[in-house]
């Protein structure tokens, strides 16, 4: 019985890295590694050789030293004794806060727009076409420009909506006034009513106590957190454990016996009511705008620079979500329609029930990337003097240190970080 021994292989040798086909592709890749790294390790090099020629040193020791500048807009407290590191915290706060409520926004707003876009009503498309092609073909800082203007131009001033005694007698109404009776709009911002909590204490008291009131508050150095808003988080996340446990029963029972049980107030009551006593027990109560003076107290002022960067980056970006929807339900074959419409579904049924879900594979890839545009543009906001993390880091502590190369770096590295 003859044995057929395996062809003796070749012993390997240098010149196989460049003309064997198994070893050459690794052979490029280590070699544009190499001259990369290298590349890297000179322009460091000359990076400190030149920081040394002018007497300076590459450190981020400058982010504890003291800011020494205000923030229009903060979300946690912050005051002009703090560090640079907090003032870059707030910035980066407000930028998250400007990109999350303007995605959301121009999600809402693109839909819609996209979906109406293909209406069967002729003025309704066009309309919805020519704000297409309006926003998208006007730069976003033009319109961040234009919102500012109307905001701060258009508004009234918080005098126009003082009562004087000679308006009292002559029973004459101010130029302006209040809308709902608890939101003032003004050249300076807008002025909503702030939540309070007050447990044990009357409420002027807790009112007059900047602190926050019910269960206090936990400072964690970098910022404090609100045991109120800990405590209505774990309610509400039981009241939608709670729901889906019930989703679950009424299915079990669906498919045991073909009859969908009636849970829609069940989930009303456990969602809503849990929360709604939480808040009782806090002493959740509003405090509504004063003129006082020559400005409004009490509430919550919402500046006019966020109103506008945040308003201008969503209508602005809904322009193109309102394509990429667009584009995403006419790549549905027509036979869905029919089907769904042979059926006896209505025309909204049809839209939210058939052709959007399928649509969502075509949708989501290029509306993330809409996501992304938007939160980059947010670093436009100091054309409006928002305080974004351009307008803290990127811009008055850069100014004040002349960390040029520290703060750039930083910023190359947080805004790729929550792109992520």
């Amino acid at each position: 019985m003859a044995f057929v021994q395996d062809a003796p292989k070749d012993s390997f040798r240098l010149s196989m890295l460049i003309y064997d086909t198994r070893y050459r592709s690794l052979t490029i890749q280590v070699v544009v590694l190499i001259l990369f790294m290298l590349f890297l390790s000179w322009l460091l090099n000359n990076t400190i050789q030149n920081l040394a020629a002018k007497d300076r040193t590459f450190d981020f020791g400058f982010l504890l030293s003291r800011a020494g500048y205000d923030i229009n807009q903060r979300l946690v407290d912050y005051t002009n004794d703090s560090t640079h590191a907090r003032a870059a915290f707030i910035g980066l706060l407000n930028t998250l806060l400007s990109a999350v409520v303007g995605c959301v926004l121009a999600t809402i707003i693109g839909v819609v727009v996209g979906v109406l876009r293909l209406s069967n009503n002729w003025i309704i498309s066009r309309l919805m076409t020519v704000y297409v092609e309006m926003f998208r073909n006007v730069p976003v800082l033009l319109w961040i420009l234009l919102a500012a203007t109307i905001l701060s131009e258009t508004t009234p001033s918080p005098r126009d909506f003082r009562v004087t005694p000679e308006m009292q007698a002559a029973d004459e109404a101010p130029k302006a006034s209040m809308l709902f009776g608890i939101i003032a709009v003004t050249n300076r911002g807008t002025d909503i009513p702030e939540p309070k909590f007050c447990i044990g204490k009357p409420r002027e008291e807790c009112d007059a106590d900047p602190n926050e009131g019910g269960l206090g508050t936990i400072d964690l150095g970098i910022f404090k957190v609100s045991l109120n808003l800990l405590a209505l988080l774990l309610v509400f996340g039981g009241s939608i454990f709670a729901a889906r446990r019930l989703k679950q029963q009424a299915d079990a029972t669906q498919d045991a016996t073909g009859v969908r049980p009636v849970t829609w107030w069940k989930n009303l009551l456990i969602l809503v009511l849990p929360s709604a006593i939480l808040l009782w027990a806090l002493g959740l109560h509003f405090v509504v705008p004063e003129l006082k003076g020559f400005n409004f107290t009490g509430g919550i002022t919402v500046l006019h620079s966020f109103t506008a960067l945040t308003l201008a980056l969503a209508l602005y970006t809904a322009a193109f979500i309102a394509e990429i929807v667009r584009a995403g339900i006419m790549a549905i074959s027509r036979g869905q329609s029919e089907a769904a419409s042979a059926l006896g579904l209505r025309p909204a049924r049809t839209m939210r029930l058939v052709i959007l879900p399928q649509a969502l594979r075509v949708i989501i890839p290029p509306l993330i990337s809409q996501y992304l545009n938007l939160t980059k543009n947010t670093s436009l906001a100091i054309a409006v003097s928002y305080m974004d993390l351009r307008g803290t880091l990127g811009g008055i502590t850069l100014n004040q240190t002349g960390k040029e190369l520290e703060c750039m770096l930083l910023m190359m590295g947080i805004y790729p970080t929550f792109s992520k």
